[in-house]
This record gives structure tokens, C-alpha cells and sequence, in this order.
């Protein structure tokens, strides 16, 4: 998005903490990372100005979120710095983001933007971050900030729909996606194959429940390999799991660049995941989704809701239930018929007309021009933080 607010003469200025994992981790190198305090120019020449993160917290949520929340108070004098942007917009989760973007928005006086990435406040509840019928001050302070925002963008329908059911006038839907001129398009896996493969690449947290994963690639055993990509809340009990069940599973950290590609490339079937018992997860499309559509592997969704109806209407692949028993006999039939396994041209057709950034962003470009109230494409001396 901010490649082609940029093409299209817009100043985009970037607050943000100093890059690092969730654990507290760093491991990109200091001039990639950034210096708190320091701006940087971003790799489509936006400028970055990072704010400092509290280290060695832990991954617990708790731990997340006195990290989020010490980094959004310091982004509020940072914000400050420079030139008067057109517009201000605050991207969830990391919910104490929506706190310092109001505040900027009003010091500033300019239009405040709310970006939210997920369905919340109601993942919170789902997610048993707050319990109880009583609304929880987390569910609150997110509500009070989404009716004092000048517009709210979510990257569903649904949960858009879900907003204006509680009287929110001012949303629109921009959607995840990605830049599928930048995504190469496979060959489907060979029809001949000893091994069947399957691959997940992503977050290994509580919303995905790869457990069931593992537990179908142990019912499988022999002749069938899972490979589980990525970081997250839940990897050292997945890690644990299979190696109770003496699972044929293999793990690898985050990877990136051709070596994902080299990934999707050894996979006959890629999983898209989310927990099936938490309603908020109906409105939910995982952005890796667009992705493997794009890329044209043959996709095992483990998934409902508008992510379901995304998968079918693009012919993407088998949605499944969210049962290791189902994950299973799934797997065990496309290794009978691989033929199956050819998703053919059509996942990656749907992304090119619903999910390519550049389309993406002349949609998202036009709402904030109507909002600040300066044209189309913006003008040169316009900006956003």
C-alpha cells in the first residue's frame, strides 16, 4: 500500500517500534532494524521514525502488551515531530496503537484513520482475553475509539457488516492482499510421488490450532510429512506434541525471500487454518490466503465464514473440519488422486481481481481523498502518518 501512495505523490511517514519478534527478539541487522529515536528512509522511500520496545518480556499476552503499550506511549511525542500530515491512521491489533492514533488526531486536528486487521474487540472475548457479560475495559476503550474515528477500515465484509450492526456509519472494507505481479506462479506438484507433503507457513499461536495438524500427519505416518513454517505463542507445545506422537513432522523458523518459494514449491497441499469455536473467526480471512491462491498450490482450509466462501468461489482448494480425523482423510485422498492436487489458474485469478495491492490502493487512496478533501490522487505536499 504504501508503494503506490507513494507512486501516486502521497508523503507517507511511518511510527513504529524498532523491528523485533514478539518474544523480544531482534534479528535483523541495527541499520534494517532501525535506532530509537532515528528516521529512517523505508525500502519504497517512506520515512520511518522508530520508537524503543521493552526486550527479554517474554511471549505471554501479557508481556505483548506492556511492550505495545510502552511503544505507543512513546510514539505520541514522536508523532508530534515534522510536518502536519493530512491524515492519521492507526493499524490494530497492537490495540494501544488506536489509543495513540486518537491522540495524535486531536493534537494534530486532522482525520483520524482506524485500520482494523483483526475482529476486534470480539476476538478478545473469543480469545478468553475477557470474560464474563459485562463489557471488559479492553472491549470499551476499542469501541470507544472506533466511534470517534472518522472512518474505519476493516479488511472484511463481515466484519464490516458486524460494525455497522452496532451503529458505525463511517466503514469501509479494504481487504488484505498482496502484489501478485511479485508472486511466481508454480507448476502443480508431479502426478508420481512417494511422499505426500504438506505445509503451513505462519503464526504457530492459540487462533490456528495446528495441533490438529499434527495430530492428523501422526494418524497418517508413513508415507505423509507436514512441514510447519513460522513463530509463535504455541511452538514449543507443538514442538512437545509431536514429538509425544512421533509425528512425521519437520519445523523451521520464519523464512523468507525464494526460500518460502522453495517451500510452496516442495508442497502438494498448503493449509490455511483457523480454530472453528470462536465466532469472531467467521469474519476472519487469513492473509496467507491470498497468497497461496496467487502462488497455485492446492489449498487444505481448515477454516468457515467468509474465508470458507473466498476458497469456493476462487476453487482453490478442499475446505475441511476442524478435526485431525477429517484433516486426515483428506490428505488420504488427494494422495490416491493427485490429479486432485492441480489447483489450476483460477485461485490466482480471484486474488488479481479482489486482492492486488495496486487495485487495493486506488480504492483505499479514494476514500482518504474524499475525507481530507484534497482530490483523488492527493497532492504532493500531502502525507500521512
Amino acid at each position: 500500500m504504501t508503494r503506490e501512495f507513494l507512486r501516486a505523490g502521497w508523503n507517507v511517514v511511518v511510527v513504529t517500534p524498532v523491528a523485533h519478534y514478539p518474544n523480544g527478539r531482534r534479528t535483523l541487522p541495527r541499520r534494517e532494524a532501525g535506532h530509537a529515536f532515528t528516521n529512517q528512509i523505508g525500502p519504497h522511500g517512506e520515512t520511518i521514525r522508530r520508537v524503543p520496545y521493552l526486550r527479554h518480556l517474554g511471549t505471554s499476552s501479557l508481556a505483548r502488551l506492556v511492550d505495545q503499550l510502552f511503544s505507543a506511549v512513546l510514539s505520541v511525542p514522536v508523532g508530534l515531530r515534522g510536518e502536519k500530515p493530512d491524515a492519521i491512521v492507526a493499524t490494530a491489533p497492537s490495540l494501544p496503537t488506536l489509543a495513540t492514533g486518537l491522540v495524535l488526531s486531536r493534537l494534530r486536528k486532522v482525520p483520524f484513520i482506524v485500520e482494523m486487521r483483526d475482529a476486534w474487540p470480539d476476538l478478545a472475548r473469543d480469545a478468553r482475553i475477557v470474560q464474563g457479560s459485562v463489557k471488559s475495559l479492553v472491549e470499551r476503550v476499542v469501541e470507544f475509539v472506533q466511534h470517534r474515528a472518522d472512518l474505519v477500515v476493516t479488511v472484511t465484509e463481515g466484519f464490516a457488516d458486524t460494525l455497522r450492526d452496532r451503529g458505525l456509519t463511517n466503514v469501509t472494507t479494504i481487504s488484505n492482499g498482496l502484489d501478485v505481479a511479485a508472486i511466481p506462479y508454480l507448476k502443480p506438484p508431479p502426478l508420481e510421488r512417494d511422499n505426500f507433503h504438506a505445509l503451513y507457513l505462519g503464526n504457530h499461536g492459540k487462533s490456528q490450532r495446528l495441533d490438529i495438524l499434527i495430530r492428523a500427519a501422526a494418524l497418517l505416518g508413513d508415507g505423509f510429512h507436514l512441514t510447519l513454517v513460522g513463530h509463535g505463542t504455541n511452538r514449543p507445545q507443538l514442538v512437545k506434541l509431536a514429538r509425544e506422537l512421533q509425528a512425521p513432522v519437520t519445523f523451521y523458523p520464519s523464512l523468507h525471500g525464494w526460500a518460502v518459494v522453495e517451500k510452496y514449491r516442495e508442497a502438494d497441499t498448503c493449509i490455511v487454518s483457523l480454530r472453528d469455536d470462536w465466532k469472531s473467526f467467521e469474519t476472519t480471512v487469513p492473509s496467507k490466503t491470498y497468497e497461496v491462491l496467487a502462488i497455485g498450490r492446492h489449498v487444505t482450509a481448515i477454516v468457515r465464514g467468509e474465508a470458507e466462501r473466498i476458497i469456493l468461489e476462487a476453487k482453490g482448494g478442499d475446505v475441511v473440519a476442524a478435526t485431525p480425523e477429517a484433516v486426515a482423510g483428506l490428505w488420504r485422498g488427494l494422495s490416491k488422486d493427485r490429479a486432485r492436487l492441480s489447483a489450476g489458474s483460477s485461485g490466482r485469478e480471484w486474488v488479481e481481481n479482489h486482492a492486488d495491492y495496486a487495485k487495493l490502493a486506488v480504492g483505499y487512496m479514494d476514500q482518504i481523498s474524499k475525507l481530507v478533501g484534497n482530490g483523488v490522487s492527493g497532492a504532493s505536499q500531502g502525507g500521512l502518518v
